[in-house]
């Protein structure tokens, strides 16, 4: 979800880039080359690093809680060593609001791959987000199957990747910087809201129930945990305009502080 479009912003501003991961992708940008490696094993990475200025990170994986430890934590340290061998000038990391708040089984994945960034060998800077609208279409898209779609009243602020990828291409052009930028979108509501949302655009006869859920967790988020400050970048379409045209070129709608 982030990768492709970090990639085009990065070539848009005249970089040249390196794809790195584990098979090529389907069509490769003008300007940027792919080298295949493997985050889990280490194979690959010491050539595909070899003269690299900076290193963005957007490696995710499919697997839940600690499943997820190989990709986000194990991966993590050994992107980081190889760039350390290959004198890589600065680390940038993607990762998410509220992770240290909500006691989720992957989000503690993510706290232990920023201890590691800042911790590790290598000059860094660190990004948070909130949920891609990706996540929450997806989300809906599968609990629908039952008809039903989640209707708890925590906030969310979803946001667009190609947001937050134009604010991972300025982080990288800035050089390290630590905890440099909170991105979101530009319209915090309640889950239900976005769910209700979703199943208008979609056309779907859903029911939407609260969730249930550990009440350490539920107490965080109702304590706004997913939503950041007033001093995060916020922009790009809502969830519900995206939902309207998901393919639409990528827009130019301004980023604000």
């Amino acid at each position: 979800m982030l990768g492709a479009p970090v990639v085009a912003e990065l070539v848009r501003r005249g970089h040249d880039i390196r794809v790195l991961t584990r098979t090529p992708p389907a069509e490769l940008q003008p300007g940027s080359t792919h080298h295949a490696v493997d985050l889990v094993t280490g194979a690959g990475l010491r050539d595909a690093l070899a003269g690299v200025d900076a290193v963005i990170e957007a490696a995710n994986t499919l697997g839940l809680g600690r499943k997820a430890w190989p990709v986000l934590v194990d991966g993590t340290r050994r992107l980081l060593e190889a760039e350390a061998r290959e004198e890589v000038g600065h680390h940038v990391a993607v990762s998410i609001v509220g992770i240290d708040a909500v006691a989720f089984a992957y989000y503690e994945g993510k706290l232990a791959q920023e201890r590691l960034v800042e911790q590790g060998p290598v000059a860094w800077s660190i990004v948070r987000a909130t949920q891609f609208h990706q996540l929450l279409d997806w989300v809906f898209s599968t609990t629908a199957r039952a008809h039903v779609v989640p209707g708890n009243r925590f906030a969310v602020a979803p946001v667009d990747p190609r947001v937050v990828a134009g604010v991972m291409a300025d982080v990288a052009e800035a050089g390290p910087g630590g905890r440099v930028a909170t991105v979101a979108g530009p319209h915090a509501a309640p889950l239900r809201e976005h769910a209700l949302s979703w199943a208008q655009a979609r056309a779907r006869r859903v029911l939407t129930p609260a969730l249930p859920l550990p009440r350490r967790t539920r107490r965080a988020l109702a304590t706004g945990a997913l939503v950041p400050g007033d001093d995060a970048i916020t922009g790009g379409p809502s969830f519900r305009d995206w939902l309207r045209a998901p393919h639409a070129p990528a827009m130019a709608a301004a980023c604000t502080r």
